[in-house]
């Protein structure tokens, strides 16, 4: 998400950072390895537990924004987001990345992946239901699906994949009701809602080009990036809005939910989760997001639900999978039979 996909940036530096960091000739684990492993919480409760705080994520955004503007709802989320991302340093005894050119692309990063489309996600909310912003973040895989075919050669097109996006699309259009000239729709609220969940395969597309070598760890790279949206939304904050004269407790306290939960701790579960069972199976619970935050939407904040809500999403949903889909690579025998 909100996710931040924040998912998208976790996989691709964790993958970067054990292939830059990996001998080629370890074909041996470490005796250290062979020890008993410490007994951890299984990663298909974590997996739940991620899915639940991201797909709740949007609720909290609409109740924050209830009693604070958008842009303080982001800060604080930032705010508290960093400050758990700290605490996970400092008991990991990581430093921040060095470097001027490493801190300058990692200001970009900052701006794409967190300080816009958070605050995007934030006014969105205060005239479109949490339901459908949750609907619409599920659109960044089709969004980066597009983005990479033009972006990154490496990424070729493939029939199944071009056809997922098309048919992602048209879940959009039936999200949207777009045979009844989307009546009822807020058009502004709704499209930034989209240009927030286009922001995040910009700002992977920006990291992968620009940052794939830098050498540093997961949580040192994100962390550094969480402190540079952070330091953004501080300088914005005031120019924008007025400091607050009261302070409704629930709203805070959504806020700071929203940001140790859905940004901080998070981070660090999707980041547990790429190391143990890879970014494939890590980045699945994109699909759970639309799901949970429709149903929380409608059960917790009696938001109204239509029949092509919940349709529209499982278009939208099929359509990402697809665009995620990979050609196959022939087998080791097979490739053997056929060069012989």
């Amino acid at each position: 998400m909100c996710y931040e996909i924040l998912s998208s940036t976790v996989t691709t530096m964790t993958t970067v950072t054990s292939a830059s960091t990996t001998p080629a000739s370890a074909t041996r684990p470490p005796a250290a390895s062979l020890r008993r492993p410490r007994r951890t919480v299984d990663w298909r409760l974590r997996f739940a537990a991620l899915s639940l705080i991201w797909g709740f994520s949007f609720l909290l955004i609409k109740v924050g924004t209830e009693g604070y503007a958008p842009f303080q709802v982001t800060l604080g989320r930032l705010v508290f987001g960093t400050a758990v991302l700290a605490a996970a340093m400092a008991v990991k005894r990581e430093r921040l990345p060095r470097g001027a050119r490493t801190w300058a692309h990692l200001t970009v990063a900052a701006f794409l992946l967190n300080a816009l489309p958070f605050s995007l996600f934030a006014y969105a909310e205060l005239t479109i239901p949490s339901t459908l912003a949750g609907i619409c973040n599920a659109t960044s895989p089709l969004w980066g699906m597009a983005l990479s075919l033009v972006a990154l050669s490496e990424d070729r097109p493939t029939r199944v994949r071009v056809a997922g996006l098309g048919l992602g699309f048209l879940g959009v259009l039936t999200v949207l009701g777009a045979w009844q000239g989307f009546h009822g729709l807020d058009a502004r609220g709704t499209a930034l809602a989209l240009l927030a969940s286009l922001s995040y395969p910009v700002g992977w597309i920006y990291l992968r080009r620009t940052l794939a070598d830098s050498g540093s760890s997961a949580l040192s790279m994100t962390g550094a990036q969480l402190l540079l949206a952070t330091a953004q939304l501080a300088l914005v904050t005031p120019l924008f809005t007025a400091l607050p004269t009261r302070f409704p407790l629930l709203p805070l306290l959504a806020i700071a939910a929203l940001g140790a939960l859905g940004t901080g701790l998070a981070v660090l579960l999707q980041y547990g989760l790429v190391s143990e069972v890879g970014p494939t199976t890590a980045q699945m619970v994109t699909y759970f997001i639309p799901v949970i935050a429709t149903g929380a939407g409608v059960v917790l904040l009696d938001e109204a639900l239509t029949w092509s809500t919940p349709v529209g999403a499982v278009i939208v949903l099929a359509g990402a999978a697809l665009t995620q889909a990979r050609p196959r690579t022939p087998t080791r025998s097979r490739t053997r039979k056929i060069s012989g």
